[in-house]
């Protein structure tokens, strides 16, 4: 009976040394998770996959970025970090042992900062050692391709500023060929850009004024194609709309001016006294009195203190003086407060002396040999459009 007891003592201490020894074969992997901006990542996902045989595991790290995870059979792993439904980092042939926990850490800050680093260096082309040796050889073909594209871009870059300068010093110069061709030159390496085109518009304006016939109006007609490639890239710029009708005037098409003029005005209500005036004088030179003064208006209601408005609205309402049986003038009503005002602002402009002479003319009889006592005074200096 002792014999048998003993033999029984035996096969549970041996069956206890082997529970034992399989409970000792488990391991475990924990680790801290720092964000890109090296705080604690919360809600990491970190997926540890066994190499040898099959086995996956999941475990989030808590609020102080740190992941735990017990009960994994001694093996050899790949851990990856998932942020956001996508694998960010990871650290393979990571082998566990019995005891102490196997640390694995992530740092997002570190990798944004190499990463940076190596964008830097792909950027002007100059690795150091460490980061040769650390690139895949897919990222080193696609830094040496980002390179070329880089040299290639700075190189059209420097052509393209170097064509536009060009044309800028041409236009100053009223070079016109000159300035054509190179601001043709510079659309042409790129065409997304609406300053270049608004100056190509411009040239060619010039050169159709310098031009007659039928060479002048070729000229011409480029131009405001130019100009409106230049506002369909940026329709927002009153400037090129206020620009385009002045052209357009040029060209002979006042209807398509005056829309012009007020589109750049609803575009740009601080400056809509300029583009109000503009259309004024558009109508003033094709003897549109009416809708002259009425624009005129509208700029001095935009801008009290335009003194030229206010010069041109008074001359405007000369127009619809009258004249007494003793030969002086009655103005109506504003006329005299629209010269006094162009003074008041611009006491040495160059409509002062006109000014100056109407208001004296409102208190002196007028002396003439015209049979017509209605007659209107001598036709006053025309307005002169204004470019933004």
């Amino acid at each position: 009976m002792a014999a048998i007891l003993r033999k029984l003592a035996l096969g549970a201490a041996a069956a206890m040394l082997v529970a034992g020894g399989a409970w000792a074969q488990t391991s475990s992997i924990e680790g801290d998770v720092k964000g890109e901006d090296g705080s604690p990542l919360r809600g990491a996902l970190v997926k540890i996959e066994r190499k040898d045989i099959r086995g996956n595991y999941k475990v989030k790290s808590d609020k102080k970025g740190h992941f735990f995870h017990a009960g994994l059979p001694l093996g050899m792993y790949k851990v990856i970090l998932e942020v956001e439904g996508k694998d960010v980092d990871q650290m393979d042939n990571v082998r566990t042992r019995l005891g102490d926990p196997t640390q694995v850490h992530f740092d997002l800050s570190a990798m944004k900062k190499k990463r940076d680093a190596l964008q830097r260096a792909a950027e002007t082309g100059k690795l150091s050692a460490e980061q040769s040796r650390e690139m895949t050889p897919e990222q080193r073909q696609a830094m040496e391709k980002q390179l070329k594209e880089r040299q290639a871009a700075m190189s059209k870059n420097k052509e393209l500023n170097d064509a536009f300068n060009v044309g800028m010093d041409a236009l100053k110069t009223k070079q016109w060929d000159t300035a054509v061709q190179s601001f043709a030159k510079a659309s042409e390496m790129d065409p997304k850009q609406h300053v270049v085109w608004a100056q190509l518009a411009e040239a060619y304006v010039g050169l159709g004024a310098s031009k007659t016939g039928a060479e002048g109006d070729a000229a011409m007609a480029k131009g405001l194609e130019a100009y409106g490639k230049a506002m369909e890239l940026k329709p927002d710029d009153a400037g090129y709309h206020n620009n385009y009708a002045l052209a357009l005037a040029k060209a002979k098409k006042f209807p398509e001016a005056q829309a012009e003029l007020t589109k750049a005005a609803q575009i740009d209500p601080p400056n809509a006294g300029r583009y109000f005036y503009n259309l004024g004088a558009v109508l003033v030179n094709i003897g549109q009195l009416e809708p002259a003064g009425d624009a005129f208006k509208k700029a001095i209601e935009a801008d009290p203190n335009y003194a030229d408005a206010q010069y041109q609205f008074g001359v405007y309402l000369i127009s619809k003086a009258t004249t007494t049986p003793d030969g002086k003038i009655v103005p109506p009503p504003g006329t005299r407060e629209a010269f006094e005002k162009y003074l008041a602002l611009k006491p040495d402009g160059s409509f002062a002396d006109s000014a100056k002479g109407m208001l004296a003319s409102f208190d002196t009889a007028v002396q003439t040999t015209y049979k017509n006592p209605n007659a209107p005074p001598p036709v006053q200096k025309k307005a002169a459009p204004k470019k933004k």
